[in-house]
């Protein structure tokens, strides 16, 4: 997937979405149910007084019907808004959205006190983040208790060299950037119990001071 096609869309302006509850009109046996997920909002303030405030709106899950441990399926979009103010001059940084999945593994609670305890990775405080590494795109196999977080965006960008580079990011200049990803799939085969998914917006922010890392989660989800 890269930037420019439907399913990953770049916006620079804020957004807001909004997602019907219900089922689709196909019939309630093979309909996706379609939630309207509440988003979330964080403001941090780093070590040389920048204040990083992040929001996740728009956000929305259809979540097909289950087959058990043979697939489960969810259709997930969402909006990712920073903004950066107070302390030194603000150079810029790089948005990394993507979801954390879970079988049978508790996913909830405050990622900067503590969060997921399955699959992810905290160093505490403002430099807390999800273990993804460079996963890119929601096709996953999980068993009970075992958890894996990926990134939504697969963007082209040029290396230090000149070269094409893949990166799961938006970076973005100055005090404020954004983000929209829209149909990304979650497609999760091998979990016969309870499974559940989240969102979360990893931001990278850079100051004439600072480099640093915050992460805003968004609320867990059923994939039943």
């Amino acid at each position: 997937m890269k930037f420019h096609a439907t399913a990953a869309r770049l916006t620079c302006a804020a957004a807001a979405a909004t997602a019907a509850l219900g089922l689709s009109s196909t019939g309630a046996a093979d309909a996706d149910a379609f939630v309207s997920l509440p988003g979330g909002d964080l403001s941090k303030t780093l070590s040389d007084g920048t204040v990083v405030h992040v929001r996740l709106d728009g956000e929305s899950a259809g979540i097909g019907p289950s087959l058990g441990a043979i697939r489960r399926t969810a259709s997930v979009s969402g909006n990712a808004h920073v903004e950066l103010s107070g302390g030194t001059t603000a150079v810029g940084g790089s948005i990394y959205p993507g979801y954390t999945v879970g079988c049978q593994a508790d996913i909830s609670g405050d990622g900067a006190d503590g969060g997921p305890s399955a699959g992810t990775t905290w160093s505490g405080g403002e430099n807390a983040k999800p273990t993804a590494g460079g996963n890119v795109g929601g096709n996953l196999t999980l068993g009970p208790g075992q958890a894996t977080s990926f990134y939504v965006l697969d963007g082209e960008e040029r290396d230090d060299f000149g070269d094409d580079a893949h990166r799961p990011r938006n970076k973005f200049e100055g005090a404020d950037g954004s983000v929209s990803w829209s149909g990304e799939m979650i497609g999760l085969t091998g979990c016969a119990g309870p499974a559940q998914a989240r969102a979360f917006v990893n931001v990278e922010v850079e100051t004439d001071s600072v480099i640093s890392w915050v992460t805003l989660w968004g609320q867990p989800f059923g994939l039943d």
